[in-house]
């Protein structure tokens, strides 16, 4: 059975999430939520998600590598799977060297860890990976049923899809901010992710592939930079921005919502791509 997370996902992560949240994000029409940061193995919260829910798809962006341990994970995705069939997708992948001393080939880690859950009988069907560069992107296409790649300009996406192929899921996602002050926009952005995470070694290395410069990286970004990572603007700004995603070859955009109130970002943001996709 194939997993359809629809065309738009909520990603959060757990202080920002909680079943009734998550009740009121499907009704907002959104086809996934994907638990952000590091989710433990236990996945005891995806699982109290999909029991306040009926159709939501949940997923994990990502369970880490390095924190999570396979057996365990594999047997919380079993029991998930028992109890709601068909509508968890795990997401694995591998952190980053600045936050883990353990940080070493982590591509090799990565084989690792799938080869792990697929002895524990995890589908690959049901398994993403957090992929930006092209020897991850290879991994996902031949070890997963996609990618769930985060922090990228469509520019990403198009390239992704190129390395995937056309059947395999690609599952980018997106900083989101309804605020037509261009100004106060790019401030909130620069003083939260996408701004705040550019010294990350992955993010940078993968934004210099698609042509950024360190001057675009210093100062918690460039105008263009923030522009490019951050759909800001009103709303219909906000929905072509992110809509830019699934012409480049996006089966589904996650939102990552930004500024005080993400479920009220997550709300209009919906409601102006239902708009967009009407006309």
């Amino acid at each position: 059975m194939s997993i359809d997370p629809g065309l738009l996902g909520a990603h959060l992560r757990a202080h920002e999430v909680n079943p009734e949240a998550a009740a009121e994000i499907e009704r907002a029409g959104y086809g996934a939520l994907w638990l952000d940061a590091s989710p433990p193995a236990d996945l005891a919260l995806a699982e109290q998600l999909l029991d306040a829910t009926t159709r939501l798809v949940v997923g994990t962006s990502v369970v880490n590598v390095w924190t999570a341990d396979a057996d365990t994970v594999a047997a919380s995705y079993h029991r998930i799977e028992a109890r709601h069939p068909g509508r968890f997708l795990l997401g694995v992948g591998v952190g980053h060297r600045e936050v883990h001393t353990e940080y070493t080939s982590p591509h090799a880690k990565l084989v690792s860890y799938l080869d792990r859950l697929a002895r524990a009988g995890v589908p690959a069907g049901r398994t993403v990976v957090a992929a930006l560069g092209p020897k991850m992107l290879r991994l996902a296409r031949d070890r997963a049923a996609g990618a769930v790649p985060c922090m990228v300009p469509p520019e990403h996406t198009r390239r992704a899809r190129s390395t995937l192929g056309t059947d395999k899921l690609l599952l980018p996602g997106h900083f989101a901010l309804a605020e037509p002050d261009t100004a106060r926009a790019r401030a909130v952005a620069r003083s939260a992710p996408p701004g705040t995470a550019l010294g990350v070694t992955n993010y940078a290395a993968n934004l210099k592939r698609l042509g950024f410069t360190e001057d675009d990286l210093s100062h918690a970004g460039s105008d263009r930079l923030v522009d490019a990572l951050v759909a800001h603007g009103d709303p219909a700004t906000v929905a072509r921005r992110l809509l830019a995603h699934r012409d480049a070859g996006a089966d589904h955009i996650g939102v990552y919502p930004l500024g005080d109130d993400p479920i009220a970002t997550l709300h209009t943001v919906a409601e102006a791509v239902h708009t967009a996709r009407a006309g």
